[in-house]
């Protein structure tokens, strides 16, 4: 009760001849108080979290799921829904761009740093998650992230200058559904082993979902509420994401990341000193040596670095570009609901495809002629404006995209090993972070110098796809040919062995070939 009475400036005087205790304002005593009663309840509120947070752990189910079970597709419908809320999130973007820039009378250029940081720590947040899923576990990251992504859109929808805006509603929010987002991904790959490429172009159905709803949810809360109505709107729908993270129950796998009880096994490697084991274990945690060993994590991490230059820029820039040329409001904001739509329909069909046994060595080829196209086609919107013109567009974008989601993350669980996908994301992701970051920016700084000629941004689009495409393209063919190179020399080396030897009856003797597997990158 002194605690309460502190915090209003009030200390207490104790009155022995009525045995009562009387509270007087006293300004020079106050803020020791006050400062005495935060403490204090800090000290209080610390306590209260950590004994519910043993109790919670306590409760929780101890027993593990079995891979391929019943719940898998329990564990997949969750992911799918994680996905629709932080990946199909960032599209709906480009809805505020001109709300904003008139709300802070800001430029092209300012104005992209919203999104771009957003996305950007939708990507970076990956070494940095993929350490607390190998400490915590999938489902305490996962509901994490749903906890900042609320509390940070809710703090954005306050901001009263975009810098504020820029680290609550892009770098906070942006992390927390990273957690989300990368947590889901992880666990559904030690949920599924033989369908896996169906899962992952299952639970990549979420994100058209979230394509096609979040551009209409927002347009609809933006028109009645503002933006900031609609930013703390948007705080509890993330909550959502704390539901989807609770069914990430443990699965009965020996690489499955869970939550440690004792100390961490010591590593083989020596460590004299503590740099030397801090350095050691932060480039483990970045993934650098499947980097450096992998030949075929390099061509597609490079590849995906460039791509991301040029993809993300359609589903900021879209909306704009149409509503500059005359298209109504509500149509523009139809046009990305489109593109998510069909990717609904699409992202099955391409898993299906792509899960058949005759396309398991043909995968990364998939992906990047995907990318080509994908490429190709934003060069229609130089062409033309009209609204029909972009329907067509946006079908045929949606095509190429379908493709390039469904088959993403299973391209890069084909290249590494499952035991260290979770660092290879996280490396894969913050590097993709570092061209979304630049990228929106970039072409809002071509916008502003070109009189906002928005046929530039495309072209610019369109050169860093086409390029990553030829790329990876390139690098995965030389690497198959290197492969069969090496084959062929150790099938030679093989029955070379194989012949008798000097002085010795040949006919007493069987001749034997030694049988070498050579694995795919």
């Amino acid at each position: 009760m002194n605690v309460t009475f502190a915090l209003a400036g009030l200390y207490p005087r104790r009155s022995w001849s009525k045995g009562r205790t009387h509270f007087r304002a006293d300004p020079a005593k106050a803020p020791i108080y006050s400062c005495w009663a935060w403490d204090k309840a800090a000290q209080a509120l610390t306590a209260v979290v950590l004994r519910l947070w043993r109790r919670f752990q306590q409760r929780m189910p101890q027993a593990l799921e079995l891979a391929e079970g019943s719940w898998a597709w329990v564990v997949l419908l969750a992911s799918m829904l994680v996905q629709g809320l932080t990946l199909g999130f960032p599209t709906c973007l480009g809805i505020f761009f001109t709300e904003l820039q008139h709300e802070f009378r800001a430029s092209n250029s300012e104005t992209s740093w919203f999104p771009s940081i957003m996305i950007a720590m939708l990507h970076a947040g990956g070494p940095l998650c993929s350490i607390l899923v190998g400490r915590f576990g999938c489902r305490v990251t996962a509901m994490a992230g749903g906890v900042l992504a609320c509390l940070s859109m809710v703090a954005s929808s306050f901001s009263h200058t975009l810098s504020q805006l820029y680290v609550t509603a892009g770098f906070f929010t942006g992390l927390g559904l990273c957690f989300s987002f990368q947590s889901t991904i992880t666990v559904l790959g030690f949920y599924f082993t033989h369908r896996r490429v169906l899962a992952n172009a299952l639970a990549s159905v979420g994100v058209s979902l979230g394509i096609t709803l979040w551009p209409l949810l927002a347009r609809y809360l933006l028109e009645d509420l503002g933006w900031r109505g609609t930013f703390l709107i948007f705080g509890g729908v993330f909550l959502h994401c704390c539901v989807c993270g609770a069914i990430l129950r443990p699965v009965a796998t020996s690489t499955a990341p869970e939550a440690r009880k004792g100390p961490s096994p010591t590593t083989k490697r020596p460590a004299p000193g503590c740099s030397t084991s801090c350095g050691w274990g932060t480039l483990r945690s970045l993934a650098l040596d499947i980097l450096w060993h992998n030949a075929g994590y390099r061509v597609f991490t490079l590849g995906v670095t460039w791509m991301i230059l040029g993809f993300p820029l359609p589903h900021v820039f879209l909306v704009p570009y149409a509503m500059q040329h005359g298209v109504d409001e509500h149509k523009a904001a139809l046009l990305i609901s489109i593109i998510g739509f069909s990717n609904i329909f699409l992202r099955p069909m391409s898993g299906l495809l792509a899960g058949r046994q005759g396309f398991a060595s043909y995968r990364k080829y998939l992906f990047s002629l995907a990318i080509l196209l994908n490429g190709l086609t934003n060069l229609v919107c130089v062409m033309s404006a009209d609204f029909r013109v972009l329907v067509g567009y946006c079908l045929v974008y949606s095509v190429s995209m379908s493709v390039i989601g469904a088959l993403f993350f299973q391209v890069l669980m084909d290249i590494v090993p499952m035991d260290q996908f979770s660092r290879a994301l996280g490396l894969c992701t913050i590097l993709e972070s570092i061209s979304i970051l630049i990228s929106p920016p970039i072409a809002g700084f071509l916008l502003d110098s070109t009189d906002n000629h928005f046929s530039y941004v495309f072209c610019m689009s369109s050169f860093f796809l086409i390029s990553a495409a030829l790329f990876m393209v390139g690098g995965f063919c030389a690497l198959r040919k290197k492969e069969k190179q090496a084959l062929q020399a150790r099938e030679e080396a093989a029955s070379e062995r194989a012949l008798p030897g000097e002085g010795t009856d040949s006919s007493g003797k069987r001749l034997w070939t030694e049988t070498m597997y050579v694995t795919s990158v």
